[in-house]
């Protein structure tokens, strides 16, 4: 199945999120079954980080955003463990502080933007300025509201600067959420993620979802899309998220740049002869 197709929110369509199945499995009848294909897809998302590093001319940029509980942390964890620190950063997005809500509501989320080699992963983001802002009451809606078109431009120009941007919307169900939420009642090495605000948020259940449709309805554009995962079940959260990434960076049909040096030479004036791995994966172990 082609998760990016199945997915992708059109750009210019319309968004109704109760209609989408949070539970969908696209065929999968468990975590056992799918689990060979995530890690077959973790892997591969390795190799290609190994060659965005190496190219240097091109970024990555993933967006994470869903309602508390839509496994946010969990999809770093599971799926972005294939990165090498060393050529990826994770920002997550909290209240702004201070200095930060002094600059535009952008300047937080653009001096965090990816390098060109590497990949960034925004834990929530600049999208947070029409979402918590909006529901809260926090700016008017006649600022707010012109916000999307400042995204849209903030995208297109990094896109325009060589950074490849793929944005996830984690669909959960508003019944699983509160399962999550109990199940961290229950454990007590998840006490410490325990806010009552998250509890008290669910009251605002239904204003959040048209927060998150008109986000996704405006702001899914051909360079920087969005795609809205059915999360309610972890491993399938997982494995969609993997194989969009693996698509994404695929087609980028990124190169090993070439040598800096004559490599026939470098053999010749240390006696060195090669070996039987081909010049492309020789010494490939996926470290930048």
């Amino acid at each position: 199945m082609d998760y990016r197709k199945k997915f992708l929110v059109e750009p210019g369509s319309k968004v109704h999120l109760g209609r989408l199945d949070a539970a969908y499995t696209g065929g999968h009848s468990s975590e056992d079954e799918a689990r060979a294909a995530t890690d077959k897809d973790v892997e591969r998302l390795c190799e290609l980080q190994y060659r965005l590093y190496a190219e240097g001319t091109r970024a990555l940029l993933i967006v994470l955003q869903g309602m508390d509980g839509g496994g946010k942390d969990g999809t770093v964890r599971h799926v972005f463990r294939a990165f090498n620190p060393q050529g990826a950063n994770i920002h997550a997005f909290k209240v702004p502080t201070a200095e930060e809500a002094a600059h535009d509501f952008l300047w937080r989320a653009h001096k965090v933007a990816p390098l060109l080699g590497q990949v960034t992963i925004f834990n929530r983001s600049h999208y947070e300025d029409v979402l918590v802002a909006r529901v809260h009451d926090l700016v008017p809606k006649h600022v707010w509201s012109k916000r999307y078109d400042r995204i849209n431009e903030f995208e297109k120009n990094l896109s325009q600067s060589g950074t490849h941007i793929v944005k996830f919307f984690l669909h959960i169900s508003k019944d699983e959420q509160l399962r999550r939420l109990e199940a961290r009642l229950d454990d007590p090495a998840k006490y410490w993620k325990i806010d009552e605000r998250d509890f008290v948020e669910r009251e605002r259940w239904h204003d959040y979802e048209k927060a998150y449709e008109d986000a996704l309805e405006r702001c899914s554009t051909e360079r920087a899309p969005w795609y809205a995962i059915p999360a309610d079940h972890k491993w399938f959260r997982n494995l969609a998220v993997a194989r969009i990434v693996v698509q994404t960076l695929s087609e980028l049909k990124m190169k090993f740049p070439e040598p800096k040096v004559d490599i026939a030479e470098i053999r010749r004036k240390y006696d060195l002869r090669p070996s039987s791995a081909t010049d492309e994966t020789k010494g490939e172990d996926h470290t930048p």
